[in-house]
């Protein structure tokens, strides 16, 4: 399965993946619902991937794109939880020190 991928302009590390077979000169976006497109923002092409059960991603797991995109026409990677947020305030303890 050939997909194409997605950044978005909203979010670090949030990425689309929808498939690279559309017809020629038809937004490969329509495929993802209007209510989610606004969020995601806008998107920026990253690289054409093929995908295989034997690939591995780095934080996605390859057989849940390929159902996504199989079933939906698209899938989106959102970012992962827990990241330290550096503009975060620090906690009450650790001010000054």
């Amino acid at each position: 399965m050939y997909c194409s991928i997605y950044k978005s302009s909203k979010k670090d590390e949030m990425y689309l993946y929808v498939s690279k077979t559309q017809e020629e000169g038809t937004d490969p976006l329509e495929v993802v619902p209007e209510v989610m497109r606004t969020a995601f923002g806008r998107a920026t092409f990253v690289m054409h991937l093929e995908l295989s059960e034997s690939r591995k991603l780095a934080r996605v797991n390859v057989l849940h794109v390929m159902d996504s995109i199989q079933n939906r026409g698209f899938f989106i990677q959102v970012p992962p939880e827990g990241l330290i947020d550096v503009n975060a305030m620090e906690p009450e303890g650790l001010r000054g020190a």
